[in-house]
Formats: structure tokens, C-alpha cells, sequence
């Protein structure tokens, strides 16, 4: 058949893109509210630390198996919904039943241990934000032309450090300025968390939402315009999924050891930042979870991750320019380096307030891991397989994450002897890791 000539996508508007994106904040209020307390919330209903990474598993598995599912179905789905937007609102409506439920597992404690509810919400709060992420990335390439695609991420990085300012700093902003109680007797949570929870489901809904009646998704003819060829798939069966991993773009394939090295760090950051401020700056013992000075160190830790969040808010609309003026591995290198020093610093550091330095660097990696690679790889993706290659793109976000979680503990337990502060300073050496290994990419465009 031949193959028609592609009409060039029209640009869409600041205000159209953010429109599109807006989504992204209540998606990231609720996965900050996750990554700030979930470690705290697991411990105070008894998990140890060296097992903590165990429990965060829930996150990179459930991603794992979601995201291409999604991806697959959601680039066959063309209703009178749109193409993206159904799984938008399913991913917001489970998402925030599982925000109200998960603090509150020991008021479910008659069916079964709290720890246990608790890590079951951690698991389904995670399956349904990856119901609705993943869709929001696919939209970007849906929607923008090729030149417009680098400012789409980063608007949704952008808004994605925004809703992680709100949701990190929520707690803090409830107990210390409203006056909520902060700590709880021993095996329940504070009210302030409980009630950052709650908000956080309302504000989810309510964004994506937003962007669901304010933006229109192409039907397939017209996305057949631009792209010059059919962009609806062959319904060759939910399999076909393995089948396109084993043809997934070069860049992808170069791509896959910067993610793992980056994700390995990350997920170590977020899994025992807390233990590791609490027991390195704060002075608190390893069992201690229902003290003052681990609710101190649990709320600064809030405060912390809003303000590398902040950062990469304010950074993401730079980089494109960045990118512009070097290349997109250069500038993803830079980011990575900052955050690898900031890792690292935090073992020097005595003073929790000097912690916020450290923030900066980790706030420029977060904010180029979250845009950076997607705007490599974008223009690599057929646009009729968007929504799965960007699903099984996945994959080298989350299989570092299980690595971490599985083995993760274990060298915490057995060789740092329980101080979760190595952790911290393996996850800056991986960091440096991957800035070196971004500089290997090769590829036929210019990046």
C-alpha cells in the first residue's frame, strides 16, 4: 500500500499543553504523599528497616506488569471517551480509594494485620497510578509535533514537581501552621499524614478530570493525516507485547542502563531517606517510630522531597533550552552528575537545614530523569505503538527497583549493619553511574 503523505500536526498553545498535563499534579501529589510517608507508615505499623525495600516492591512490579497493559490496550481503544482519557479516570478512582485506605489500615485491624493492609494499599495505590500515568505520557506524543514534544515533557515535569511541592509538604504544613497532631499513639498514624491522604485523593480526581474535559483526543483518521499511515493496531492478541519488546527502537535498548542505574538510586533514595535521616542527623534509634524526633525527621523529610521537587519543577522549563543550546545526553549527563553529588553529600551533613543544598542536585536528576529520556525517545516510537512502547519503556524503570527491593535490605542489613545512610551514598554512586553511561548513547539523530 502506499504510504500517503503525513500533514504536519498543528502546534498546540502553552496553555493547551498545560491543559493536557494538568493531570500530572494530582498524579504526583499522591505519589509524593506515597514516597514521603509510606516508609514512616510501614514502620509505625512494624515493618523493620532492612525489610522496608521489601515492602516497597509493590511499586516497580506492579509497573512492570501495568504499564505495557495499558499502553496495549489504550492505543486499541477509540470510543466516544477518546483514546487516553478512559484510563485516566479509572487509574484517579482507584488511586483515591487506596489514599484514604492506606493510613488507615489499623482501623481495618480485625481482618488483618495493619502491615499487611498497609502494603496491599501500597500495592494498589501503585497498580492505579500507573493506570493513569501511563496514558499521560503517550498523550504528549499523541497530541504535539515532534518539535513541540521536548516542552510537553517538561511541562508535565513541570506539573509533576508542583503536585510533589504540595503533596511533600502537606503534613508539615497541616501539623505545624493548623495546629494537627503530628504524632499517634504507638501503631497508628498521626492525623496530619491521615488528612494529607485524604486531600491528596480529592486533588487527584479533580486534576485529571481537568485535563479530561479539556482536551481533545485526534480521532484515528485524523491521526492517520499526520502520520501519513493507519495508527490503529492489528488486534493481534495482548502477547504481541513480548513480540514488540524484542523489537523495541535501538534508542530504547541504549536508554536501558542509564534508566537502571538512575532508578537503582532512586529507589534507594526514596525507600531510606527517612530511616537514614532519622538515624544519621536526628540520632534515633533504629525501632524508634512513635518519638517526637521521628515525627520531626519524617515531616522534614517532607519538606525536603518538595523542595528537590520544586527545583525540578523550575528546571524542566530550562532544559529544553539547555538541551537546545548542547545536546539532550549532554544536558541529561549534567543533571545526573548534580544529583550524584547531592546524594552523596547528605553523609556529610550534621545539620538538618543544610540537607536543602543537597536537594538541589537531586531536584536537577529528578528533573531531567522525568523529560530527558522521554523526549529522546519519542521520536523513535511508531506512533500507532506509542501507548506500549512507552509501557514497556518501563521496564528499565522498574526492573532496577525490584533489584533494589530484593537485595536492596539485604546489604543494608548485612553490610552497612543497619545504617540506612549507606544507602543513601550507594544510591549517589549509581547516580554517577549513569551520568557516565548517558555519554554511550549512540544514535542516528542528534541528540
Amino acid at each position: 500500500m502506499e504510504k500517503k503523505i503525513a500533514v504536519s500536526k498543528p502546534r498546540l498553545s502553552s496553555l493547551q499543553i498545560f491543559n493536557l498535563s494538568a493531570g500530572f499534579f494530582g498524579i504526583q501529589f499522591g505519589f509524593a504523599l506515597q514516597n514521603g510517608n509510606a516508609s514512616r507508615i510501614l514502620q509505625t505499623y512494624g515493618a523493620d528497616v532492612e525489610h522496608l525495600s521489601l515492602f516497597w516492591l509493590a511499586a516497580p512490579l506492579t509497573g512492570m506488569i501495568v504499564q505495557p497493559i495499558i499502553g496495549y490496550y489504550s492505543d486499541r481503544t477509540w470510543n466516544r471517551f477518546g483514546r487516553r482519557r478512559p484510563y485516566f479516570l479509572i487509574g484517579a478512582v482507584l488511586t483515591a480509594l487506596a489514599l484514604i485506605l492506606m493510613p488507615n489500615s489499623a482501623a481495618m485491624a480485625s481482618l488483618l494485620p495493619p502491615i499487611i493492609i498497609g502494603a496491599g494499599m501500597l500495592m494498589i495505590m501503585d497498580a492505579s497510578i500507573n493506570v493513569a500515568m501511563e496514558p499521560f505520557r503517550a498523550l504528549v506524543g499523541d497530541k504535539l509535533p515532534e518539535e513541540q514534544r521536548s516542552f510537553g515533557f517538561s511541562m508535565q515535569t513541570f506539573l509533576i514537581g508542583a503536585g510533589a511541592i504540595a503533596g511533600s509538604w502537606l503534613p508539615y504544613i497541616l501539623s505545624e501552621y493548623l495546629g494537627v497532631s503530628k504524632v499517634a499513639a504507638q501503631g497508628h498514624i498521626p492525623n496530619n499524614v491521615i488528612y494529607s491522604f485524604y486531600v491528596g485523593a480529592a486533588v487527584l480526581v479533580l486534576t485529571i478530570l481537568w485535563t479530561v474535559v479539556t482536551t481533545k483526543e485526534y480521532p484515528p483518521e485524523e491521526m492517520e493525516r499526520y502520520h501519513g499511515e493507519s495508527v490503529e493496531e492489528e488486534h493481534k492478541g495482548i502477547m504481541s507485547i513480548f513480540t514488540d519488546f524484542s523489537k523495541m527502537p535501538l534508542t530504547m535498548k541504549q536508554l536501558g542502563l542509564v534508566q537502571f542505574f538512575s532508578w537503582f538510586a532512586l529507589f534507594s533514595m526514596w525507600v531510606f531517606t527517612t530511616p537514614a535521616i532519622a538515624q544519621h542527623i536526628y540520632k534515633v534509634a533504629p525501632a524508634d517510630t512513635s518519638s517526637l524526633k521521628f515525627a520531626d525527621a519524617g515531616n522534614w523529610v517532607g519538606i525536603l522531597f518538595g523542595i528537590y521537587n520544586g527545583v525540578s519543577a523550575i528546571y524542566a522549563l530550562l532544559l529544553p533550552s539547555i538541551a537546545k543550546a548542547t545536546s539532550k545526553k549532554i544536558a541529561h549527563a549534567f543533571s545526573l552528575t548534580a544529583g550524584g553529588i547531592g546524594l552523596l553529600s547528605v553523609y556529610f551533613i550534621s545539620n538538618p537545614q543544610h540537607l536543602i543544598f543537597s536537594m538541589i542536585g537531586i531536584g536537577l536528576a529528578w528533573g531531567s530523569i522525568l523529560s530527558m529520556p522521554y523526549a529522546i525517545l519519542s521520536s523513535s516510537i511508531p506512533a500507532r505503538k506509542m501507548g506500549v512502547y512507552m509501557g514497556i519503556f518501563n521496564f528499565f524503570i522498574t526492573m532496577p527497583q525490584i533489584v533494589n527491593g530484593f537485595f536492596g535490605g539485604l546489604i543494608v542489613e548485612k553490610f552497612y549493619d543497619g545504617k540506612a545512610i549507606y544507602a543513601i551514598v550507594m544510591a549517589g554512586v549509581f547516580m554517577l553511574l549513569g551520568a557516565i553511561s548517558v555519554l554511550y548513547i549512540r544514535n542516528k539523530k542528534e541528540l
